[in-house]
């Protein structure tokens, strides 16, 4: 049976991995395959502006694919900490009561899902701030160089 607190924890922690998804999909899953793609991107952006310097532009183009990844992880986490035991027993425990123990919400369900709120909604706006900020950046720069 699934557990809906082990599911929101993986969710939280390792859905950039995609572990929250073999949890409750299995191995076989394309997209908990497929996650682990934009946030290797993401951190080969973070090693390129450590490595290069914050004037590189395509760090700033790969930087916030990491951070929307987290987010998003984050907004499942939330997603499954606040489904009801009925709606989480039918989908992920077909054959278990619809309120059996594993669809119940619990404190450390209603800590993943705050943690979440914190830092998902954190890593989000921080990552749309340093989109804008660098492409504001360009561009002032770009009017810089023609206005000459």
């Amino acid at each position: 049976m699934k557990n809906k607190t082990v599911a929101t924890w993986l969710a939280f922690i390792g859905g950039p991995l995609g572990l929250h998804r073999f949890y409750l999909r299995g191995m076989s899953d394309l997209l908990g395959w497929l996650l682990p793609l934009p946030t290797a991107v993401g951190l080969y952006g973070v090693m390129r502006a450590q490595v290069i310097g914050l004037d590189d532009p395509w760090s700033w183009v790969l930087i916030p694919l990491l951070g929307f990844t987290i987010a998003g992880c984050a907004l499942t986490a939330i997603f499954y900490g606040l489904m009801p035991p009925e709606k989480w027993n039918a989908r992920f425990n077909p054959k278990a009561l619809k309120d059996a123990a594993p669809g119940r919400s619990n404190w450390f369900t209603i800590g993943a899902v705050a943690l979440a709120l914190l830092l998902g909604t954190t890593i989000l706006l921080s990552s749309i701030v340093i989109s804008f900020q660098r492409y504001f950046e360009y561009q002032i720069a770009a009017t810089n160089k023609t206005s000459r």
